[in-house]
């Protein structure tokens, strides 16, 4: 393998360079060359109905759909926003995943999953026909406990295969899935309880993160505390994982000694005993909820987003094929948690619709050694390898040593996902992991588009580092400017879509009018991604970052009005304003300004104990890197916090455009002076 070849002008001129699809791709790729792939997404704006009816032919419909395909509102001055595609079709995704796969397909057989564990040594192969087993068995549990179609549960897991076989039980009984990232913190897990109303709980006794315990039962149990105590709500049913059984020395007992609840708490392998093999599926309409999925919103109260079954089956399945260009030989490995939008889409709903062989993996790129990635791809022979610009960036620091005494030349296709890729990062992942000879997917999309909106396909678009080139099927995307003027030609300003493709969100949990107001409200006909974007001369997209209130750190979604909230909860603060600041490794890391209570002092210890509290809110994610003493803020003569001032101190860069407006010009010198101390 060559050592890393980025060159500085490679970098500076990512934008001219272009990198054609490998002619090795294109003999046999469902979108072999770029006019194919014009035609087909012609044929899909043009003709959404034949273009999505010839898709769905290849589910199983209890109730064909039938009729008009789309109905859709996108204009708030017109009435209420609203999408339905196939409405009254009734299916099962479950079933679809599943069934059909070991029934019709005869791929009972076949790996669903490689489950790679924590420790290498810690490793199981689940077939098909295994899968569905043991989601029957979970489903029949959860009915016994009285959870129907309808009914909400959250899922507190790691990632190991319970948490496939739960969210899969839930849709095959038509209960509506709410999982929750295991890092997150009691309070993050009780919020999101409450908003939905979760009737039962699923969790682990714990998990090994690297070569730290956690102890998962223990926070789940001060979650379902919060909820009696904030809104009298009790879960009544906590089915509980015993997932280290065997990992465990006699320290690591002692820190998971939590209490148990007869009353509300079982363990899953003593309720499995009893279970059938056999459940029969719930029958549900194409509009039905199939799952909700928490996402940071900016007035810091997370946003439960609503997919439903049709839409959402239909557009990752699709996109999970054309885009990784899926064939029956290949194994393909997310490295992304099932808590969140990747690992629904694009490790279980998917893969699995398309009877794919995929790697599941509970741990961390690092441990027990810097070279697991490249490891796991050596072990299964992975094919297509898809990550996020965030792991890249670390892996990046240690060199290609690292990465030499790996065999990689199974890998056809790699990808990214979770924010916009810097050039050197995708220069190195290209030339160095890919070997120049695998394309990458750099994939645009959202928890709210359910799949890839802006994404290149492998084998038929020419790559731009960095751009996420052009849309996918069904997606008509536009670039306006403040005033909500389209722009054409070579652009820059609002990303926006003009119309609804299948699995774009329904609504927010609970909250239709903040879904309108959120995403619908600023330019009326058009839904808002909440991104900045630039259209080259070419017509390539390249994502230019948030526009409102929200971090992108590591790839996750943070409001500031989220870490805000944890800060001054604190009793010395007495106000805080978040803003991001690069970073080599996660991209972009939380900068603090904090401003404390008259009489009290900035300490080292305070500064550790707001870090301890957002990370104790929220989760480690959102633990803050910089905090820094401010005795004010810069506002405007309304009280508003210029945030672009912020941004700037922050980055220790001068030129802050028009601060006319500023009520007190003076505080932002004062700011600069100090942020030397804050963040030398």
């Amino acid at each position: 393998m060559p050592s890393q070849v980025n060159s500085a002008c490679e970098v500076a001129c990512a934008e001219d360079l272009t990198y054609p699809p490998p002619p090795s791709l294109q003999g046999d790729a469902h979108v072999p060359d770029f006019n194919t792939y014009k035609d087909l997404y012609r044929k899909s704006i043009q003709n959404p109905q034949e273009f999505w009816m010839d898709v769905a032919s290849e589910f199983y419909w209890k109730t064909p759909p039938s009729g008009k395909l789309f109905d859709y509102n996108f204009d708030l001055t017109k009435g209420k926003i609203f999408v339905e595609f196939m409405k009254g079709a009734k299916t099962n995704v479950c079933y679809n995943v599943l069934d059909r796969n070991v029934m019709e397909k005869n791929l009972g057989d076949k790996t669903a999953f490689f489950w790679e564990g924590n420790a290498p040594t810690d490793s199981s192969v689940i077939s098909y026909g295994h899968l569905l087993k043991e989601v029957c068995k979970f489903a029949n549990i959860l009915r016994k406990l009285g959870v129907k179609k309808g009914d909400r549960v959250a899922i507190y897991l790691p990632m190991i295969p319970e948490l496939v076989y739960a969210m899969l039980a839930c849709a095959r009984i038509g209960a509506i899935h709410s999982i929750v990232f295991a890092g997150f913190s009691s309070e993050s897990l009780c919020e999101r309880i409450l908003d939905s109303q979760c009737a039962a709980l699923i969790t682990a006794d714990g998990v090994f993160r690297g070569e730290k315990l956690i102890n998962l039962k223990q926070i789940a149990d001060e979650a379902m505390e919060r909820c009696k105590e904030k809104a009298q709500l009790v879960v009544k049913n906590c089915i509980v994982v015993k997932h280290l059984n065997g990992r465990l020395n006699n320290q690591h007992k002692a820190k998971l000694q939590t209490a148990w609840n007869p009353d509300v708490d079982s363990w899953l392998d003593e309720l499995m005993v009893e279970a059938s093999e056999e459940c029969e599926p719930e029958w549900m309409d194409a509009e039905d909820p199939l799952f909700i999925l928490y996402t940071s919103g900016s007035t810091g109260k997370p946003k439960g987003v609503v997919h439903t079954v049709a839409g959402y089956l239909l557009y990752t399945a699709l996109t999970f094929k054309y885009v990784f260009d899926y064939h029956d030989d290949d194994v393909y490995w997310s490295t992304a948690d099932i808590g969140w939008i990747t690992g629904h889409s694009y490790i279980t709903y998917g893969p699995l619709a398309n009877g794919a062989t995929s790697v599941m993996f509970e741990g961390i790129p690092t441990y027990p050694h810097v070279g697991r990635f490249w490891e796991i791809i050596e072990k299964y022979k992975v094919t297509t390898f898809y990550t996020a610009p965030t792991a890249i960036r670390l892996l990046m620091k240690y060199g290609d040593q690292a990465i030499q005494k790996y065999d990689l030349n199974s890998l056809k296709i790699l990808g990214t996902v979770g924010e916009p890729i810097n050039s050197e990062a995708w220069l190195w992942y290209y030339n160095v992991i890919g070997n120049r000879r695998c394309p990458i997917v750099d994939t645009f999309w959202q928890t709210e588009t359910g799949g890839h909106v802006l994404t290149p396909l492998p084998a038929a678009t020419p790559l731009k580092p960095g751009s996420a080139t052009f849309p996918f099927f069904g997606v008509v995307p536009a670039v306006l400017n403040e005033q909500g003027v389209e722009l054409e030609g070579e652009a820059e300003g609002y990303l926006v879509f003009k119309q609804p493709w299948p699995s774009i969100m329904r609504t927010l949990y609970g909250n239709h009018d903040r879904y309108e107001n959120t995403y619908f409200n600023k330019f009326p006909g058009f839904y808002v991604a909440g991104d900045g974007c630039r259209r080259d001369k070419d017509g390539y997209i390249w994502i230019t970052g948030r526009i409102d209130d929200m971090l992108n750190v590591s790839g996750h979604l943070l409001s500031t009005a989220e870490v805000e909230s944890a800060l001054t909860e604190h009793p010395a603060v007495a106000e805080a304003a978040v803003v991001s600041r690069p970073h080599q490794v996660k991209g972009e890391c939380i900068y603090c300004f904090v401003i404390l209570k008259d009489g009290k002092k900035f300490t080292e210890l305070i500064t550790q104990e707001l870090k301890k509290q957002v990370r104790e809110k929220i989760g480690p994610i959102a633990t803050p890197d910089f905090i820094q003493n401010a005795p004010g803020l810069p506002k405007t003569r309304s009280g508003k916090i210029m945030r672009r001032v912020l941004r700037q101190i922050a980055r220790n860069e001068k030129d802050l455009g028009d601060v006319s407006t500023l009520a007190d010009p003076n505080i932002v010198e004062v700011l600069f002076s100090q942020r030397c101390e804050a963040a030398a």
